[in-house]
């Protein structure tokens, strides 16, 4: 099973480019909202680690940006525990899908958190900061508090491309996209 990991900063259009390569996909964002909604080990656990923040099930994501907000230690251990979930998560997909033959890891800090492989194949999905900035601004639950911390704790774009096998210029056009996916699957294949 060949893993291709979706690299990239906020709004650069990791999830749109990781949607266009046709192979099963772990989105850790999708699998973060459900944690909150449905897993209540977890939630006694950050429960547990900020009790002034978390106090009722599920969690709802409006406390999850009060709580990264009040206090910048908070984030941190937020992510310690979620983390430790979404890795079980991975390897429950990564199970189901042993027989395919690619597979794509859409996670958020996948470097920092020490999630990727040797033998992945990293895309670094890179995109102009101006057109990111107004996606961003036009998402409904945009934050720019909330996005300048993960900023923070996030490796520097010339790090993550030094990283990646592979860089696509995400011009926000399908056409485009697709087109630098056959050629990157090309390559691998």
């Amino acid at each position: 099973m060949i893993r291709i990991g979706i690299l990239g900063d906020i709004g650069s259009g990791k999830s749109y480019v990781a949607k266009k390569f046709g192979y099963p996909i772990f989105d850790a964002d999708y699998e973060v909202s459900k944690l909150y909604k449905s897993n209540k080990v977890m939630f006694r656990k950050l429960n547990k680690e900020l009790p002034n923040y978390l106090k009722s099930f599920p969690i709802k994501k409006n406390e999850i940006i009060e709580t990264i907000l009040s206090d910048k230690n908070n984030l941190k251990k937020i992510i310690k525990i979620v983390h430790r979930e979404i890795k079980k998560k991975l390897n429950i997909f990564l199970k189901k899908n042993k027989d395919k033959k690619i597979v794509i890891l859409d996670i958020p800090l996948l470097l920092e958190n020490k999630i990727n492989k040797k033998n992945d194949i990293l895309v670094f999905v890179d995109s102009k900061k101006s057109i990111v900035k107004k996606k961003l601004k036009k998402r409904m639950n945009f934050n720019s508090k909330i996005y300048n911390k993960f900023k923070k704790i996030q490796f520097s774009s010339s790090y993550k491309k030094k990283k990646s096998n592979y860089i696509i210029k995400n011009k926000f056009r399908e056409k485009d996209v697709k087109s630098k996916i056959k050629n990157i699957l090309h390559k691998i294949l």
